[in-house]
């Protein structure tokens, strides 16, 4: 019985089968059309040209991308009759407020992986992209900036052994660093580095305690000539000194010259007597006699007082007297 159950033909066959290989193929195609939906097959786009010197590394189905978002795709890459890379984009219309006509278009292209397409917009306040914009490509091509870098980093690396090399202004440099640190660990330190030498050094030492010793005799000096000054100033100036003595001989002086004042006044009146009375020649002679005595006597006492006062402080006066 088991044999003849298992036996038995199962009904609707081919229909079953259709019906499965239906079901296959819609599942197929609708995950062929959802792959298309996902890349935007159905989705409204724009066209966008990309004008290139050369799209080396750019391939179709490469995204352009804005901030780090794809925002559009390469369709396909043609050569135009002026020799450049004409790069078709299709730019979703969503997507499409994200460039203007200020946008700037790069091609990126690093030391590993394919090429990149960026986009940047300085003002999104600016009017929109228009359908079928055709716009110029900035290379930014690492490689190409290789031979600068090179040549430079070679520059450097010349400098730097230049700047190493036993006879260069470096090593000088390091070596007179050097000898100036021996200076300065010297008997003298900083003079021995300042001088260049410990004997000159030594010889500003000497030289500076010579001064102190100048100056310390000179202010002994100093003091002494101030007890000196004060000295003087008490012989000059305290009571019984010189210029009191002075002052005495010259109250005295001029006592005298009081005196010798009025016997000269005495003598021009006698004389104008003589004169008016010429007959008595006797008696003028016996007064002018007597007058003269009194001058001789006046002119005495003036004598001693200035011997007296040559005595007391060195005058240098003319002392002479003439007689009328």
């Amino acid at each position: 019985m088991a044999d003849d159950r298992y036996s038995q033909p199962v009904p609707h066959v081919e229909l079953k089968a259709l019906a499965l290989l239906g079901l296959v193929l819609g599942l197929v195609a609708a995950f062929a059309v959802y792959v298309l939906y996902a890349r935007g097959t159905f989705e409204e786009t724009q066209r966008l040209y990309l004008m290139a010197d050369n799209s080396e590394g750019v391939s179709v189905g490469a995204d352009l991308s804005f901030s780090g978002f794809p925002v559009g795709r390469v369709q396909r890459i043609e050569l135009v009759p002026t020799g450049q890379a004409r790069i078709v984009i299709d730019v979703p219309r969503k997507d499409t407020r994200w460039l203007r006509q200020s946008s700037v278009f790069t091609l990126e292209r690093g030391l590993v992986g394919g090429a990149r397409l960026r986009a940047f917009t300085g003002n999104l306040e600016d009017k929109p992209l228009p359908p079928d914009a055709v716009r110029p490509v900035l290379r930014g091509d690492t490689t190409d900036e290789l031979p600068a870098l090179i040549t430079g980093l070679k520059r450097v690396l010349d400098n730097v052994e230049r700047m190493t090399a036993m006879d260069s202004d470096l090593n000088a440099g390091l070596a007179a660093v050097r000898a100036m640190a021996e200076r300065l660990g010297g008997r003298y330190g900083a003079l021995t580095a300042l001088l260049g030498s410990e004997e000159e050094a030594k010889k500003l030492v000497t030289s500076i305690d010579r001064a102190n010793v100048l100056l310390a005799s000179l202010e002994a000096l100093s003091h002494k000539l101030g007890r000196t000054i004060d000295k003087a100033d008490a012989r000059l100036f305290d009571s019984g000194g010189v210029m009191d003595e002075t002052q005495k001989a010259v109250a005295q002086l001029n006592a005298a010259l009081g005196d010798a004042r009025a016997s000269l006044k005495k003598a021009d009146t006698v004389l104008a007597e003589a004169q008016k009375i010429a007959a008595n020649t006797s008696s003028a002679t016996a007064d002018l006699g007597a007058l003269r005595a009194q001058v001789e006597a006046s002119l005495r006492k003036l004598s001693a007082l200035i011997e007296e006062i040559n005595r007391k402080w060195p005058f240098a006066r003319d002392t002479e007297v003439k007689l009328p």
